[in-house]
């Protein structure tokens, strides 16, 4: 099986969409006979930051002389930049193999990755891996270790609400299921639920390792990074912000950010410049339109409403209607690549916002 056969083949399991329980992975993993329990994990889970600090994680590690595996989603240039080792993709050989040898199983797509990421990064005899959840931690597919070497909690918000619970306490104790008895929890700022986490460790036996509120989102970001550091023994000298897609990155005189709810919005507002700023806007329908949409919009001069090329995606007439609250010139597009043309066309400050998927719609039409 060549690579581009063994990527249709996972992408087809998409179709099953999020299934409740670990029965499946577990099921799957014991097959690979249990890699997840070989190797030393940093198992991180968050609404908001724990992409940066994952990366900022594994990069510091890396630099430190360990060989690093780093686990994220969603992805948006490249379906293997999910998984790395030392920021090297999984080659398209190895994906490949590892697909067609465990291909007949009952997972979803996102639980078959799981195990493969687990399982090549075990062969491959890594000094840490890097896990950062999907969605929630408690149910999310990565959550079959049974003692990581840290948990770690980055911000908290609503997100999910129709799967992780409607108020911040409930999703608060869904992430707080990746902490394990007897093992450290570093926990970012977050004073709105810390007792949540406080009243698990305390029951678990854990340490909580609280990072101090610098003021910033993402000085508290490379504080938590440096928190674990600390704990593992490690040089947190490298500790900065990574570079990655898609996170307020800047192509050309274009601005991509795949922050997708509202503290996300408050995130990048906070590193929007004065002036005439146009936004190329799509987001999924399950997501807190409205709530994300009053902070971005009424900075824009105009909005370009497109629907995303996925099943979740909001049609953007819908997305016109409710982004005109705040923002009187919106208009819609009828596909990625006008949207985009439409932009290009405008003065002023450039930014394209709303959802990873239409960053990966999007990014290599620049």
């Amino acid at each position: 099986m060549n690579y581009n056969k063994a990527l249709e083949l996972i992408l087809k399991k998409q179709s099953l969409g999020i299934l409740p329980g670990l029965e499946r992975v577990f099921a799957l993993l014991e097959k690979m006979g249990n890699p997840q329990d070989k190797i030393k994990v940093i198992h991180i889970a968050g609404t908001n930051g724990k992409g940066t600090v994952s990366a900022c994680i594994a990069e510091s590690l890396t630099k430190n002389g360990y060989k690093t595996g780093l686990f994220t989603s969603p992805w948006v240039i490249d379906y293997r930049e999910q998984i790395q080792i030392d920021g090297q993709f999984i080659s398209k050989n190895d994906f490949a193999y590892y697909v067609e040898k465990y291909r007949d199983n009952e997972c979803s797509e996102f639980e078959f990755l799981c195990a493969v990421m687990y399982k090549y990064f075990c062969d491959k005899n890594v000094d840490y891996a890097v896990v950062e959840c999907g969605m929630g931690g408690l149910e999310d597919a990565t959550n079959v270790i049974t003692s990581p070497v840290v948990s770690v909690i980055t911000s908290v918000a609503l997100d999910h609400t129709a799967f992780l619970g409607n108020t911040l306490e409930k999703i608060a104790g869904q992430k707080a299921g990746i902490i394990k008895e007897n093992r450290p929890c570093v926990l970012y700022p977050n004073p709105a639920c810390e007792n949540v986490f406080t009243d698990i460790c305390n029951t678990l036996g854990c340490s909580l390792y609280r990072v101090a509120q610098q003021g910033d989102y993402m000085k508290n970001n490379i504080e938590t990074a440096k928190a674990v550091l600390s704990l593992l023994n490690v040089n947190t000298q490298y500790a900065c912000v990574p570079n990655l897609p898609a996170r307020q990155q800047i192509i050309g005189n274009i601005m991509i950010d795949g922050a997708h709810n509202v503290d996300g919005a408050l995130a990048l507002k906070s590193n929007l410049p004065n002036g005439k700023i146009t936004a190329l806007v799509g987001m999924m329908k399950d997501k807190n339109v409205d709530g994300y949409l009053s902070v971005i919009a009424p900075l824009c001069s105009k909005i370009i409403a497109v629907t995303v090329s996925n099943p979740r995606s909001l049609p953007c007439r819908d997305l016109a209607d409710i982004a005109k609250k705040y923002c009187a010139d919106t208009v819609c597009a009828d596909s990625a690549e006008q949207g985009l043309e439409l932009l290009k066309q405008q003065d002023g400050f450039l930014l394209i916002c709303g959802s990873f998927y239409l960053a990966r719609d999007i990014i290599n039409l620049i």
